[in-house]
């Protein structure tokens, strides 16, 4: 596709999903002179906030989603278990970006797995699991510990259960649904990083340096960049990821999540997972970049020229979690930029918002 086939100035980007990401999308779209229409069942979706233009319906709502279709130039959306069957209705009416292929491997531990082997990206070792007999074989030949997953719908914790000795194996099967699963080799780790990456419609791709992550009860708490990592280690993630999005022929924003492993010479990379959208541990982007992530997907997707993602300074991005929110106003030192979601209630585990900590940049380790 040529530059001139580019989305003009005045679309209407069509978002699924309203939560924090598709807030932040719309408001990013507004900044380049774009309208939002945001499709989500949630009345109270913090994304209504930022744009007049919203559907209220659930995603197999096809009335609904036709006449979303119809108001729109262009589908995205922010989260990645978007039904297939919706994907699928509206990429048939409107250019759907990132493509309906990205979300069917991502919404699968197994497909995503499998994908990412056939290209020589590293992963843990896995076995498909579907009874307790298949799961006991796996353990012996994975060993222990081991991680049981749902292969589809988990996230931030959710939908899997360490497994220290075949004795838990039953217990943890009979935990997890929907079924199949997938067991995963326990990866010794000695930390963890992500890459945001992004390729626009006319296969430009740059990517965001790594962040060095940091969970608390498997919530991602801090990011922080420059992550303590070698430039070669920096650039082989970066690498990863940018092979991760030219193999999916993929158009918006991704996010990669690696596992740092130690080695007997140098430290290895492990993907963990990949997400087909704006991504948390890419918040930090919004106060120290040229272009943040969410401009980025926006460009991305318009077909427009790509923006420099270089970074300015220092940063360290903490979510605020549930009540956390409530005490802003003694987290705001010198050097802080606050980002809340809108959300009116604060429950435990839900991210109400974060904060950007900028300190001046310092030398990247060799």
């Amino acid at each position: 596709m040529s530059q001139d086939q580019s989305l003009p100035q005045g679309t209407t980007i069509g978002i699924l999903g309203g939560g924090q990401l598709g807030r932040m999308l719309a408001l990013a779209a507004a900044k380049l002179g774009m309208r939002s229409h945001i499709f989500c069942p949630d009345p109270d979706s913090p994304a209504f906030e930022v744009t007049p233009h919203k559907t209220v319906a659930a995603y197999d709502d096809e009335i609904a989603l036709a006449a979303f279709a119809d108001t729109v130039d262009i589908v995205t959306y922010e989260f990645e278990n978007v039904p297939a069957a919706t994907a699928e209705f509206l990429a048939a009416r409107k250019p759907l970006r990132p493509g309906a292929n990205a979300l069917a491997i991502s919404q699968d531990r197994l497909a995503e797995k499998s994908f990412l082997s056939a290209r020589n990206i590293a992963v843990a070792s896995y076995r498909p699991v579907e009874t307790i007999d298949q799961l006991r074989s796996a353990l012996t030949e994975l060993g222990q510990p081991a991680v049981l997953k749902t292969t589809r719908l988990g996230y931030d914790g959710k939908g899997q259960r360490l497994i220290k000795s075949i004795d838990e194996a039953a217990d943890a099967f009979a935990a997890l649904s929907p079924k199949p699963l997938v067991l995963e080799a326990f990866v010794p780790f000695e930390k963890e990083i992500s890459v945001v990456v992004a390729r626009n419609l006319q296969g430009e791709v740059k990517t965001f340096e790594a962040a060095e992550n940091v969970h608390r009860h498997h919530i991602l708490h801090t990011s922080t960049v420059p992550a303590a990592i070698s430039s070669t280690l920096e650039k082989h993630a970066s690498m990863a990821a940018k092979a991760i999005v030219i193999a999916l022929n993929y158009v918006g924003v991704l996010g990669v999540e690696f596992f740092v492993v130690p080695g007997k010479d140098r430290p290895s990379l492990i993907v963990n997972e990949i997400a087909p959208r704006v991504h948390n541990s890419g918040h930090w982007t919004e106060a120290v970049c040229l272009t943040d992530q969410f401009e980025q997907h926006i460009r991305a997707i318009l077909g427009w020229q790509l923006g420099d993602p270089s970074r300015m300074a220092d940063v360290v991005m903490q979510n605020l979690i549930g009540d956390e929110s409530l005490d802003l106003g003694d987290l705001l030192t010198a050097g802080a930029q606050p980002h809340l979601y809108g959300k009116t209630e604060p429950r435990p585990g839900r991210k109400m918002g974060h904060f950007n900590k900028i300190t001046p940049k310092t030398p990247t380790l060799l």
